[in-house]
């Protein structure tokens, strides 16, 4: 018994290691990248200033896109071509690495048995890790390319200069597929929300970045038998299309007379724009009108949106959508008295369901912390400092202008809630499932009073 304890602490720890691995190596690549931002070269006056570059290097690696300077004028074109490259590796990064943590997770005991196995034969067993990652880095390659083609093709067709076109195809490919949301222009996508050329290949790129790499990986193989679809991807892909739908008539609710927003556009724009208004929140953070002037309501469906985010594996950040509808369905289960957590004719374990409610808590802690310490910090109003609060959890982007008016120390309280929303939550729910423990004894139960 002592000896099987000792093992199972081993491989525990042993399991461990790439889920500690994974801060350290988001902290490696924001320092690369505010150094290389803080080059002369990076910035049209010289150096940058150290606080603006490494926001901006938090918020490109964890694919944010929340800036404390205007992108388009702040950066020169190396700055630019920066700040996609951080943007790449932070996109790759973290689907890679909450793919192989969900894998590890999923078949921690059987993988343990291989490591075993490996040692004894002398064998590397890398093949399985590889051909993952070369998946995930095709996924990316091809649905950015393909929407670099179609952004390129209609710059041009604009009258954009060809050297021009091609490099506003790709920065806004890359942007959308990981959901960064940063831009070449000051007002972001608010000149090209006329646009559905434009518009709705960047919409393609932003639904399928954020869905996770396991769903598309899904998708792929049987999109056309729903009834085989795991209750992951189930629940991420219909959760997904549900908050959207939730998103676009509450856009086209409130906002279709606001003289501010949708009001003077034609219908067809506005049709384009309540799309962006439902698709944005979700983790991408462009913005085709300007959010300080949107309705209360707006704001507030807004604000729920880049909480739960997209889904898991994927570029998007937030609560996530497996996550929020899983805790939707306990809600559901317990007020019908049903003593399993049932979805698509499959039970839920116990342990998942703790898990969602620990993350969902320390999410929730984390926003509330966040704006507790920045309404004490400045004078901002409440609403505007929750708003980009909770869109530097969940990395999103969207912006009621409280950002660029921080003290630097609110900017780098913003910088750590982009990066524990990005990277923390991740490490966090791989970090809960290893740890689980099997008691071998029952403790007397009680049951205090609840509600």
């Amino acid at each position: 018994m002592t000896q099987a304890l000792t093992n199972s602490r081993v491989v525990q720890r042993a399991l461990m290691r790439p889920v500690r691995l994974v801060p350290l190596a988001f902290l490696a690549v924001i320092s690369i990248g505010t150094l290389l931002l803080l080059l002369p070269i990076a910035h049209p006056g010289g150096r940058a200033s150290v606080v603006a570059a490494a926001f901006t290097a938090v918020s490109a690696t964890c694919v944010t896109g929340l800036t404390a300077v205007d992108t388009a004028t702040y950066w020169t074109t190396f700055g630019h071509a920066i700040i996609i490259l951080l943007t790449q590796v932070g996109g790759f990064g973290i689907m890679s690495a909450a793919t192989l943590l969900a894998f590890i997770v999923r078949g921690k005991m059987d993988l343990s048995g291989s490591l075993v196995a490996q040692t004894e034969k002398q064998t590397s067993g890398l093949a399985d890790v590889s051909s993952i990652l070369v998946r995930i880095g095709l996924a990316m390659g091809i649905t950015e390319g393909i929407v670099w083609v179609l952004l390129t093709v209609r710059f041009l067709m604009r009258g954009v200069a060809p050297v021009e076109a091609i490099w506003h195809g790709l920065f806004y490919a890359c942007c959308a597929f990981t959901n960064a949301g940063f831009t070449l222009t000051q007002d972001s996508l608010m000149g090209y929300v006329v646009d559905p050329f434009l518009m709705w290949p960047i919409f393609f790129a932003i639904f399928v970045g954020s869905l996770g790499y396991p769903v598309i990986f899904e998708l792929r193989k049987s999109w056309r038998r729903p009834g085989k679809w795991s209750v992951h991807t189930r629940i991420t892909f219909w959760g997904w299309l549900a908050l959207a739908v939730v998103g676009f008539l509450t856009f086209i609710a409130f906002e279709w007379t606001n003289p501010h927003t949708l009001g003077p556009m034609s219908i067809g724009t506005k049709i384009t724009a309540a799309t962006a208004g439902a698709v944005m929140p979700r983790s991408a953070g462009f913005n085709v009108v300007d959010y300080a002037l949107i309705h209360d309501e707006s704001v507030v469906v807004t604000i729920i949106l880049m909480f739960i985010g997209g889904g898991s594996a994927g570029t998007s950040g937030g609560l996530k959508v497996s996550t929020f509808f899983l805790l939707a369905y306990v809600v559901l289960a317990e007020a019908r008295g049903e003593p399993q957590v049932a979805i698509a004719h499959r039970s839920v374990g116990s342990a998942t369901q703790r898990r969602a409610v620990a993350v969902a808590m320390l999410a929730i802690g984390l926003v509330t912390s966040g704006t507790i310490v920045l309404v004490a910090m400045t004078d901002l109003p409440l609403v505007a400092v929750l708003f980009d609060v909770v869109s530097a959890f969940g990395t999103v982007g969207l912006s009621l202008g409280v950002t660029p008016e921080l003290p630097a120390a609110g900017q780098i309280i913003l910088m750590v809630l982009m990066f524990v929303g990005r990277v923390g939550t991740v490490t966090a729910a791989s970090a809960l499932a290893l740890r689980t423990r099997r008691r071998h004894y029952a403790l007397p139960e009680e049951t205090p009073i609840v509600g």
